[in-house]
């Protein structure tokens, strides 16, 4: 299970932070990803890190204003988002990804990651 915290309400120009992380402590290490489901209830890619935290990837709407981050002690992962749109307006869910993969491969497919959090709701106002 995951535990999602962040999110919130902000005005266009602003920024928010989301965090993830396993509910229970492991030391395996896991791909983790952000996608954003939007009022249609469509899935939109948002951002990845590989399992050893070396490689980012970021969707191209949120690329040069979101970062993604892992706490690897922890296994935590962050998504700091920055100059916020009101497109980017919706539900980010946090997903975990598969172990049996290349500490440093990077997926930005759904069905990559098995493990999904609650989803935490973003509003970005104009």
């Amino acid at each position: 299970q995951l535990i999602e915290t962040g999110g919130g309400q902000v005005q266009a120009g602003g920024s928010l932070r989301l965090s993830c992380t396993a509910s229970e402590h492991t030391t395996t290490k896991y791909p983790i990803a952000y996608f954003r489901e939007d009022a249609r209830k469509d899935r939109w890619f948002v951002a990845s890190v590989s399992a050893n935290g070396g490689r980012k990837y970021y969707g191209g709407a949120v690329r040069g204003r979101f970062t993604m981050s892992k706490d690897m002690p922890n296994n935590t992962a962050h998504l700091e988002m920055t100059l916020l749109k009101p497109e980017d307006t919706g539900i980010y869910y946090c997903a975990f990804g598969m172990t049996n993969v290349p500490p440093d491969a990077i997926y930005d497919r759904g069905y990559e990651y098995p493990i999904w959090g609650q989803g935490m709701q973003v509003t970005v106002s104009s």
